[in-house]
């Protein structure tokens, strides 16, 4: 039995999955080796559409991406060591969600400046400064430590005014989240009305 068989394939994750050609020539009957073939493919394509941006028919494509953060609060990291999560869901064609905070890329651009004037430095997973953003979207408050809220008011009444702060915005492909600004608070106010606070 002579058999010609060619599979191509393309795949543009995490955007979207298609599987372009699939073609099989045969002279003669059914073949094992085509079956095989065929099979093969159906399970590439499969674990490809396990992927959170492929265009699982089940949730479709994936359209944007809502950062939010776990808090009722201000959206700050607060005190040395101090955390706030971060939480990316993914918007999909069907309307569906799903919870992608392990899966995107969270980058954190500064802005502003800290309570007396000072530039904020620039942060990565390579060099954290100020605040760190684990692969799970745990922001982490690091050294330097800075506030970045000033005191308009007095020391009894105080009136909190940010100054600068962190434009975190979370990317899965092609595809990146609004963005939210994580205030910092990690050392203590500088100013005598501050008595040594920092933010509300």
């Amino acid at each position: 039995m002579n058999i010609r068989y060619m599979v191509t394939t393309h795949f543009s994750c995490p955007d979207e999955l298609k599987l372009t050609t699939f073609k099989l020539d045969e002279l003669g009957g059914f073949s094992k080796v085509k079956r095989t073939i065929l099979l093969a493919a159906l399970l590439v394509a499969a674990l490809f559409m396990l992927l959170p941006g492929c265009g699982n028919p089940a949730i479709g494509t994936l359209q944007s991406i809502t950062l939010t953060a776990a808090t009722t609060g201000t959206v700050e990291v607060k005190g040395e060591g101090g955390t706030l999560q971060l939480i990316a869901i993914g918007n999909y064609t069907s309307k569906g969600t799903k919870n992608l905070s392990n899966n995107v890329t969270y980058t954190a651009t500064p802005n502003g400046t800290d309570e007396i004037g000072g530039a904020l430095p620039p942060t990565s997973a390579a060099n954290p400064q100020t605040i760190s953003i684990s692969p799970t979207g745990l922001v982490t408050a690091v050294t330097p430590f800075v506030c970045t809220f000033y005191n308009d008011g007095s020391p009894t009444k105080p009136v909190w005014t940010l100054k600068g702060s962190y434009e975190i915005v979370a990317s899965f492909g092609t595809v990146s989240s609004q963005p939210i600004y994580v205030a910092v608070a990690s050392a203590a106010g500088s100013f005598p009305n501050d008595v040594g606070a920092c933010g509300p």
